[in-house]
């Protein structure tokens, strides 16, 4: 994956939380919300072309790493806005 500077990263990480899945067994879920076999898969088989690719592969390395607990603050500092 390519470098991003900063306020891309934060983009991402706030579209993560609030973008819905557009297709596929899942669509209609919170990207976030998306299960680690799910995203599994789609590293096997290739993410998307575009921002879904990005977002999809983010959230992978995201979930593999552990770190699903920066989402979820997100999401908390979304709901009290």
């Amino acid at each position: 994956m390519e470098e991003l500077d900063i306020s891309n990263q934060k983009a991402i990480l706030l579209q993560l939380t609030t973008m819905k899945m557009p297709f596929g067994k899942y669509k209609g879920n919170i990207l976030c919300n998306l299960p680690e076999p799910y995203l599994v898969w789609f590293k096997q088989k290739g993410f998307p072309e575009g921002k879904l690719g990005i977002l999809l592969e983010s959230l992978y390395e995201i979930k593999l790493n552990g770190l699903e607990f920066l989402l979820k603050e997100i999401q908390k500092q979304q709901l009290n806005k």
